[in-house]
């Protein structure tokens, strides 16, 4: 039963962290169109480490946005690898 809470969790937190993130990269896309205050880089690039990276590749594409920022792509692909080993040894204890 507690592997089934924590696989849930585990899914809940991934979902919801890759839609916030695609979220705030469509958001940052229009405020940079209306000359507005932006989200910082920082804050986008965290959100990726932190589990993001699918919701930032999916911003990157759907938004046209961050594709010719090396650094982005580099830490989506970066972090995709990482969180896979983290679910792979969190399922296999």
């Amino acid at each position: 039963m507690r592997i089934l809470r924590v696989e849930r969790t585990m899914l809940i937190y991934y979902v919801s962290i890759n839609i916030l993130t695609f979220v705030l990269m469509g958001l940052d896309k229009m405020r940079a169109r209306a000359h507005l205050w932006r989200i910082p880089e920082r804050v986008l690039l965290g959100l990726t480490w932190l589990g993001g990276p699918l919701g930032t590749v999916a911003g990157m594409q759907m938004f046209r946005h961050k594709t010719r920022k090396p650094l982005f792509w580099i830490s989506a692909v970066i972090s995709i690898v990482l969180h896979l080993v983290v679910i792979y040894f969190s399922q296999n204890q």
